[in-house]
């Protein structure tokens, strides 16, 4: 009797981490959120940097927190030159949140901070951020797009100060992690 009742909390208390440990589904993220769950998930991929002529290749893992109401970004990306020559990396995040009727982001790499006060989203299909635009400041827009069942595109650019056309920053592909 005592091994059972010890083997019994064992499979409680196993579940319950289990189920703690799991998070909260795309299913269950806050309502201005849904159209943007097809995010969740790991990404892998990389894609070219424009200004340099390398590459980039990493990770991208998407997750629900915060009871549904935020979308957590974190990124390892790693950076090559022409020639395939490792020249560095870096780690960020980025949170995605319903804010003022709409969805904005925070982005950080620990270096840089950018403020995303608007977004354009084609439900289940595609995001577009938009920097804040302020003088004598650049604007960045990012924008991920589904191009097929577990493939999604992302396009990072700016808007120099004093200029009006996005200019690319960097541009890539990722496959969700199976």
């Amino acid at each position: 009797m005592k091994y059972a009742v010890k083997t019994s909390m064992l499979v409680i208390v196993s579940f319950f981490v289990f189920v703690l440990a799991s998070g909260v589904s795309a299913a269950e993220l806050a309502a201005p959120l849904k159209p943007l769950a097809f995010l969740v998930g790991r990404w892998d991929g990389g894609g070219v940097v424009a200004d340099t002529g390398g590459t980039a290749k990493g990770f991208s893992t998407i997750t629900v927190e915060a009871n549904g109401g935020v979308l957590l970004r974190k990124d390892h990306t790693a950076l090559f030159d022409k020639a395939g020559k490792l020249t560095g990396g870096f780690d960020q995040v980025m949170m995605i949140y319903p804010d003022a009727g709409g969805v904005r982001a925070d982005y950080s790499d620990g270096q840089h901070l950018i403020h995303y006060t608007s977004a354009r989203v084609e439900p289940g299909r595609s995001v577009e951020f938009i920097g804040d635009a302020r003088p004598g400041a650049p604007t960045f827009r990012l924008r991920y797009e589904i191009e097929g069942p577990d493939v999604l595109t992302v396009t990072f650019g700016v808007v120099p100060p004093g200029q009006t056309t996005f200019q690319p920053i960097a541009t890539g592909e990722l496959h969700r992690a199976k």
